[in-house]
């Protein structure tokens, strides 16, 4: 079991980190299994993210701050899905569509473990700053025009992310675009650590079990789910993103949110300063984010 700072992450993930003191900045590591007792993790170093082959070296530091597993930072773009859970889309009274429905999220939006969703004045005036629990997808090459096999390939690996949405701006607020009610700064957190496409396969195959998707708001649990609820699967997305159109290395995909948002609720559940919202890819560690009050 790892330690508290990358909630319940599995032992051979890869995390972005800093070292204690930021000595060296930004690092990539495969995370070891913790020794008894021990209350800081560590990784042995990767020597680059985005080889077809991710090799380490012989050198282990200490994991001292999580950073957003991004391979490219700032991400080249970010997708995001929308009605791609079949539970999701029953409990808003939305026909699921026929193909994938997307949107762009502003790349300045990314926040990593720890770090606070700040909600901008604009974003104040009445609650609506809501959370969706989500399977966010790494993409490791360069690809375009790809068959499902051809995107599974692409992919780097799978991470958790809170797709924070200002459902205000998401209705006429903001002209109905959910790019805009989604793009404010702190927006996007992801983390906080990343299950190496290869070894998710499996899980996420059509007809695998998935992986459980949750989400938490000060310790009670908002969204219990199950990403083989999806109507599209990973591969799938990728592979629709990429037809006629190149798919960078480093490009996230949101994959879409189970049941159970604040929005739907009765009484309706918005974020507040002062809360603590959680997310979590069963596997890839709890990412944890308090809620504050912004410019």
């Amino acid at each position: 079991m790892l330690p508290a700072i990358l909630g319940g992450a599995r032992a051979g993930n890869l995390v972005r980190f800093l070292a204690p003191g930021g000595v060296g900045g930004p690092r990539w590591g495969r995370l070891l299994e913790a020794a008894e007792g021990t209350s800081v993790p560590k990784a042995k170093l990767i020597n680059s993210i985005l080889e077809d082959s991710i090799s380490t070296t012989d050198e282990i530091l200490e994991v001292s701050r999580v950073l957003p597993p991004l391979p490219v930072d700032p991400a080249p773009a970010i997708v995001i899905m929308g009605l791609n859970y079949r539970s999701h889309a029953a409990e808003v009274g939305k026909e699921l569509p026929r193909f994938p429905v997307f949107a762009f999220k502003n790349p300045a939006s990314v926040i990593g473990h720890n770090v606070p969703i700040s909600i901008p004045a604009v974003a104040r005036e009445k609650p609506e700053v809501d959370f969706e629990a989500e399977l966010a997808i790494i993409v490791g090459r360069q690809v375009r025009d790809a068959s499902q096999d051809e995107a599974m390939a692409a992919i780097l690996g799978f991470t958790g992310s809170n797709d924070v949405s200002a459902r205000r701006w998401q209705g006429k607020k903001g002209g109905g675009q959910w790019s805009r009610a989604k793009s404010f700064d702190t927006f996007c957190p992801l983390g906080p650590s990343l299950i190496p496409a290869r070894e998710a396969s499996a899980a996420l195959a059509t007809s695998g079990p998935g992986l459980a998707v949750r989400s938490w708001v000060n310790g009670q649990v908002m969204q219990d789910g199950n990403t083989s609820d999806m109507e599209f699967g990973v591969a799938a997305i990728v592979s629709y993103l990429s037809q006629g159109t190149t798919l960078l290395p480093g490009t996230v995909i949101l994959t879409g949110t189970p049941p159970g948002v604040g929005y739907v609720r009765n009484p309706p559940q918005y974020l507040s300063p002062g809360d603590l919202v959680e997310v979590e890819l069963e596997g890839a560690g709890k990412l944890s984010n308090p809620v504050e009050a912004g410019p």
